[in-house]
């Protein structure tokens, strides 16, 4: 192991989720890649694994001790909680995040800290020409990349993958986030626009399947809209009014069409579609005014981004 003072510093941070015939061997080829060329340490977070990837990364750190450092969470948190723990763990001057499917090869990564290290860009993310992911998954991603030109004023052209490197700089901005919500890419886009990217590839998953459910991704969604975006509640606003407006002219035009002819009965169905509408249109507001009271009420709370069950660290 080499670590000369003039070897350039690098953390790489792998969020670890039932991943226990991944992990190993990604460990093991960054560290054969990596050790030699840089000042290297990996962060692994286990976000409460389902299988043996616990158990495999404790075994990782017992082998590779000087170059990991293992944190196991009491909970499952989701991937950006994970990687916010990784953050403060990390010494680097450059911070690699990978996902741990093994979809990204070492050499990808060697390419990226390469390109990093030679730029001055705060970020740089990589992108895909064919992405090997599901259909699911790559329509998640599509409206993910949609909504954060919305809310964010994105670069069209910048794809948010979860592979990407960052500078202590944006690490140390990053990590003084301390809602319980936090959206990686989203406090990257509001702290700077000195962003870089890179294509490499995406091979195709050999085990298991995306950690991402339905569920999940919504709540991912949830996190980008109400953290980082009053846009939820001026679309209320915005509808209510539209909705108001045409609710006007109806009935207008039925005030006019009674006055034409007095005999005309009144509207059953116009008076349950009216109503079936603004409830729906108030209680669509109400649900949006509630989700921000209560990430507000739960921020008050100190609810934690996480909770390190274990920590292991070299010494």
């Amino acid at each position: 192991m080499i670590l000369g003072s003039d070897l350039t510093s690098v953390s790489i941070i792998i969020p670890v989720y039932n991943s226990e015939k991944t992990i190993g061997s990604l460990v093991g080829e960054l560290i054969s890649s990596l050790e030699s060329k840089y000042k290297l340490e990996i962060i692994l977070i286990n976000d409460c694994s389902k299988d043996a990837s616990g158990e495999i990364c404790l075994d990782i750190f017992t082998k590779y001790k000087p170059l990991v450092k293992f944190l196991s969470l009491a909970k499952n948190v989701g991937e950006h909680n994970a990687v916010m723990a990784g953050l403060k763990h990390a010494a680097g001057d450059w911070v690699v995040i990978i996902d741990d499917d093994f979809q990204n090869s070492v050499n990808e990564v060697v390419k990226l800290i390469s390109f990093g290290e030679n730029s001055c860009y705060d970020a740089v993310y990589t992108y895909y020409d064919t992405k090997e992911h599901s259909f699911f998954r790559n329509c998640g991603s599509w409206f993910n990349d949609k909504a954060a030109n919305l809310i964010f004023h994105k670069p069209k052209d910048l794809y948010l993958s979860s592979f990407k490197i960052i500078s202590k700089f944006l690490v140390l901005e990053i990590v003084k986030y301390d809602s319980p919500y936090p959206y990686i890419d989203g406090i990257i886009l509001r702290t700077t626009d000195n962003i870089g990217k890179i294509e490499v590839k995406h091979s195709q998953r050999k085990f298991g399947k995306s950690g991402y459910t339905l569920f999940k991704l919504i709540l991912l969604w949830s996190n980008m809209f109400t953290n980082f975006s009053v846009m939820p509640l001026r679309i209320a606003t915005f509808t209510g009014f539209i909705i108001a407006t045409i609710g006007f002219i109806l009935g207008f035009l039925t005030i006019i069409e009674k006055i034409m002819n007095p005999t005309l009965p009144q509207g059953y169905t116009l008076i349950v579609v009216a109503i079936s509408i603004f409830s729906g249109v108030q209680l669509i507001a109400v649900g949006m005014v509630g989700e921000y009271v209560g990430r507000i009420l739960l921020s008050i709370n100190k609810q934690p981004q996480y909770t390190i069950k274990q920590e292991h660290l070299p010494t």
